[in-house]
């Protein structure tokens, strides 16, 4: 006979706890905010180290972003057989390993393979992690995604800190790359395996759902141009901030990453009200309010004089840019909610088409001395993004699930179905 004070479990022996799978899944978006900051910011110096052409980092970073298409959909096809907790640690194991062979690579071809490793991971890793929390927020029954993202950001920041630490240190890129592995591979080492309560009878989740259509990608549309600039703000500030220091404002490589942090640092605080406006104002507001502070920073980015302006404007765009992408996949989740991971699969490729020309366009413009223009473009495409503000939905109160009701489970002795 089961004790009362056992935890819930499902037949597959995972206790059930809402707030135990957030916490996990926080993890898992955590681990993936310092892998790609780790890569990112360490462009100049892989750079240095493996002297390549002018235009195979430009290439590099394209191709990171169409293998992360690639394996986007590998991560739906692993969900859909193995579940998005096996699919998320497979991922982030992955992407440890990837960083470490970027950091010893002996040579161009070496780094390139493992480059394209790493864009895999990141793509199957994006759709695991989308795909749990948009199922942890349905059984919130509130806005939660902010959060989410906030660990990203949180781990972005820290990668990006670790970094410029490792420069002043004049430590090898091996070794910095080696240790942002170790942090990532701490991350999933203590990311717990939780399911969550079953959804009841009428919610979304229980209810069968139309297959996937031709009108799905209609209704994704609206979602796909905002997802899609957002990244090429997102790519340019990302993969080529560090270089546009480096090269256009002559800062030194411990200086470099700084705007990737301040970048990052700025989604946090962004992130961590994403939630609360949404829950005040209406995410159409707040989707309005941060397209114009996106556009009036990217050119004052533009326009910097020197690094710490660059720095501070690049804070400013991560303040904006940071509430558009989980209130974007949030609100495509909802479009079909017992099918989120095929949904977020498809919206994932305006993800990957905003990475890829925000990376090519940004590096061919700095390869040939116009990074400022790099910056300067984008700020009008964040201007378009108001037009599509409206298709943003509320988070419709949800059932009254929570961590009492897993006690209540507990003392009726009725474990839940399982549920990945």
């Amino acid at each position: 006979m089961m004790s009362f004070n056992a935890p819930a479990r499902t037949a597959a022996g995972h206790p059930v706890s809402r707030s135990g799978a957030r916490k996990g899944a926080t993890l898992a978006f955590a681990a993936q905010g310092v892998a790609v900051a780790a890569v990112y910011t360490t462009v100049p110096a892989v750079t240095e180290h493996l002297r390549p052409a002018p235009l195979l980092t430009t290439t590099l970073m394209v191709a990171v972003a169409l293998t992360a298409g690639g394996g986007s959909f590998l991560g739906l096809a692993a969900i859909r057989r193995a579940g998005s907790l096996a699919t998320m640690r497979g991922a982030v194991l992955t992407a440890a390993a990837a960083l470490v062979l970027i950091g010893w690579a002996p040579d161009e071809a070496t780094a390139i393979c493992a480059y394209i490793l790493f864009g895999l991971a990141v793509g199957a890793l994006d759709v695991g992690v989308n795909t749990r929390a948009a199922a942890i927020e349905r059984a919130y029954g509130r806005s939660i995604f902010g959060s989410f993202y906030m660990a990203w950001s949180v781990g972005g920041v820290v990668a990006a800190l670790l970094t410029a630490g490792a420069a002043r240190l004049e430590w090898p890129v091996a070794a910095g790359l080696s240790v942002q592995a170790g942090i990532v591979l701490l991350l999933a080492v203590c990311m717990r395996t939780y399911a969550l309560p079953a959804p009841s009878a009428g919610s979304p989740d229980a209810v069968a759902q139309p297959p996937l259509g031709r009108r799905l990608w209609i209704r994704l549309i609206p979602f796909g141009l905002v997802l899609l600039v957002v990244y090429v703000v997102d790519s340019t500030v990302s993969a080529w901030s560090a270089v546009y220091l480096r090269q256009t404002l002559a800062a030194s490589l411990t200086v470099a990453p700084l705007a990737y942090a301040a970048y990052q640092a700025g989604t946090v605080v962004g992130r961590a009200a994403t939630d609360r406006l949404v829950q005040r104002f209406g995410a159409v507001a707040v989707v309005r309010a941060a397209a114009l502070l996106v556009a009036g920073a990217l050119a004052g980015m533009a326009a910097a004089p020197s690094w710490p302006f660059a720095v501070l404007a690049a804070g400013t765009v991560g303040l904006g840019a940071s509430v558009l992408a989980p209130l974007c996949l949030a609100s495509a989740a909802r479009l079909r909610p017992a099918a989120s991971e095929a949904v977020l699969a498809r919206l994932n490729l305006f993800n990957y088409v905003g990475v890829i020309t925000g990376g090519a366009v940004g590096g061919l413009l700095g390869s040939t001395g116009q990074f400022r223009l790099a910056y300067a473009a984008p700020a009008a495409l964040a201007v378009l993004l108001l037009t599509a503000a409206r298709h943003f939905t509320r988070q419709r109160p949800g059932p009254a699930v929570d961590d009492g009701a897993t006690r209540r489970c507990r003392t009726a002795q009725s474990p839940f179905p399982p549920r990945s």
